[in-house]
């Protein structure tokens, strides 16, 4: 699948007490380039009528960033099978190419009007296939 790519510099509200990027920042960056990934690259009229929800987030943590690092985020589509999506999420240190977080999340699609779960069409699939 087709990956996505965006940069974070790492800013003193990122920080715990350690001065080391917070684990829950983590989780939103995550989020958030999943988020980015599925509105950049769907149509809009694809994105219509449906939403995606967490189901679960598998996270690994390798190495620290601190003040001022800037990382090199990538996600991209692992696999799908009926409603849910497997999205890997890797964060590396830019300028030192060290890998500091892989996560797996598991997405699932639902019905926006209904919160049902739908099966994940042809065409969303094929939307984020690499060309």
């Amino acid at each position: 699948m087709e990956a996505y790519e965006k940069r974070i510099c790492v800013s003193k509200a990122d920080l715990d007490e350690l001065d080391h990027v917070n684990n829950v920042r983590y989780v939103q960056w995550i989020q958030d380039i999943s988020k980015e990934h599925w509105e950049t690259t769907a149509p809009k009229e694809m994105q219509a009528g449906i939403l995606w929800v967490v189901k679960k987030h598998t996270i690994d943590y390798f190495s620290s960033a601190v003040l001022g690092d800037n990382i090199l985020a990538r996600t991209y589509i692992a696999s799908t099978k009926g409603a849910l999506s497997i999205r890997c999420v890797e964060m590396y240190n830019s300028k030192t190419n060290v890998l500091l977080v892989r996560a797996q999340t598991e997405w699932c699609l639902l019905n926006a009007l209904n919160l049902k779960p739908i099966r994940i069409s042809t065409a969303i699939k094929n939307a984020f296939l690499s060309t």
